[in-house]
């Protein structure tokens, strides 16, 4: 007998639910260097722009969801016209969600791991050189990087298992507070740094002569690409969490509060990352350089460098581990609206599926790094990152715009009013030629740019 499907039980909840799932890695270690890099203030100006012109396609998942009350491989059956095939594609959310957490779960085992590399005291008084050493150690090493992958699927399905209530919204409520408090307490201490001002002027004046010196459609490109792929659409993950909302509320308030949550730690990122720098004179190099070597040494440098190290992995673990309950919800959900499992079941197959096919990637730096898919120097996980960020993100953000803006799709009436149902901000009619027309155009040349970037350039 199929289970009877739980709601949120609050606003904030869902707010901070789907804010969670936004919020990963990557407002860590690729915006703030993106941002100084591309001109400071200037480059978050055109971000906040681009981004706004892809925050539709977090409504439109949000109000598929509401809409049907089911997962996104269930929705598309239930919204389309009679005789029409959007549901063929309804595979888009399972597929995407797995090979997103096929390299994501080893990544955060990154994270738990150094929490207690740094907690434990093994990386105290180690040198830039040696912390070096000991993430090359650490990569090396099959057990270390399949215990930690294990560890987070654990972490994930353990939740999911609770419900939606008593387990996902519960904890991930109180990892997200407990995110935003340690970044702020981390800002203040970076900012407070001797010498901290220069980091600050890199990241946040603006700065017109590394914005022509980049060239205008560079920058455009970084920040479109920024803007697009930091509010995780494309793959449904969004639509669950709208499934499980009520309907007091109009969606794209709601969107405009996560799109909010997720640039104010974004930015707040940069203010933890570059005045500290600059305080030490190193460089704030992008990717799992400054993560692990560069910012523990920062933290080895400054009193109580052990807590506030701690304290910062504990931030990356809560940023995390979020991201991967929200997506692994969105797995157990598909199963249980399309193949009718109840919750436990479903939650203890898919770990084990996961934790399988997580296996290659975790294993790509040490006993399987000769397999290098995307030429000389690559490994499994930047295969499976470029399938996710060139593919499912894209094209499925594509087909949802699609779907709600087409006649022969569940259609703009449709989607109206859904997404204006409750009160709250409604969303601006005025904006269809642009999502019908001008959006999906915008999309493919991501789509076409990922491929020139990986094999031309």
């Amino acid at each position: 007998m199929k289970e009877t499907r739980e709601m949120l039980g609050s606003r904030l909840g869902f707010l901070l639910l789907s804010a969670g799932c936004a919020i990963g890695l990557g407002n860590v270690w690729r915006f703030p260097y993106v941002t100084g890099a591309n001109g400071g203030a200037v480059f978050v100006a055109v971000y906040l722009l681009f981004l706004l012109g892809v925050l539709p396609v977090m409504i439109m998942e949000f109000a598929i969801g509401r809409a049907s009350r089911t997962n996104l491989g269930r929705s598309f059956h239930m919204l389309e016209p009679k005789g029409t095939h959007w549901h063929r594609m309804g595979w888009i959310s399972l597929v995407g969600s797995y090979v997103l957490l096929m390299f994501y779960a080893t990544v955060t085992g990154w994270m738990l791991g150094y929490c207690w590399h740094m907690g434990s005291g093994a990386l105290a008084g180690a040198d830039t050189a040696a912390l070096g050493r000991f993430f090359e150690g650490t990569l090396a090493s099959p057990a270390m990087q399949v215990g930690w992958m294990s560890a987070a699927v654990c972490a994930g399905f353990a939740v999911c298992m609770m419900g939606v209530q008593k387990g996902v919204e519960r904890v991930v409520k109180v990892m997200m507070l407990g995110l935003l408090l340690l970044l702020l307490a981390l800002v203040v201490r970076s900012i407070t740094l001797p010498g901290a001002g220069e980091g600050i002027r890199f990241y946040l004046a603006p700065d017109f002569d590394k914005f022509r010196e980049v060239g205008f459609w560079n920058v455009c490109n970084a920040a479109m690409n920024q803007a697009f792929f930091t509010l995780s659409i494309g793959m449904g993950t969004m639509s669950i969490f709208g499934s499980y909302l009520e309907k007091e509320r109009s969606l794209t308030g709601e969107a405009v509060w996560v799109m909010g949550l997720d640039t104010f730690v974004a930015i707040m990122a940069g203010l933890m990352i570059f005045p500290a720098c600059s305080a030490f004179g190193v460089d704030a190099n992008a990717g799992p350089g400054l993560v692990f070597i560069t910012l523990p040494h920062i933290f080895n440098s400054m009193p109580a460098g052990q807590l506030w190290g701690t304290l910062f992995f504990l931030f990356m673990s809560f940023a995390a581990l979020s991201t991967v309950i929200a997506v692994f919800e969105n797995i157990v959900s598909y199963c249980a609206d399309v193949y009718g499992m109840p919750r436990r079941r479903a939650t203890v197959i898919n770990a084990l599926v996961l934790w399988v096919l997580s296996i290659p990637c975790a294993l790509g730096f040490n006993l399987w790094s000769s397999v290098q898919p995307l030429g000389k120097g690559s490994c499994i996980l930047d295969l499976e990152d470029f399938i996710v960020s060139s593919h499912f993100l894209p094209l499925g953000s594509m087909f949802i715009v699609l779907f709600c803006c087409c006649r022969c799709g569940w259609g703009w009436e449709n989607f109206i009013r859904e997404a204006d149902l409750g009160s709250g901000m409604k969303f601006p009619a005025w904006l269809r030629p642009y999502l019908t027309y001008v959006l999906p155009c915008v999309i493919l040349v991501i789509f076409c740019v990922g491929y020139w970037e990986k094999f031309f350039k």
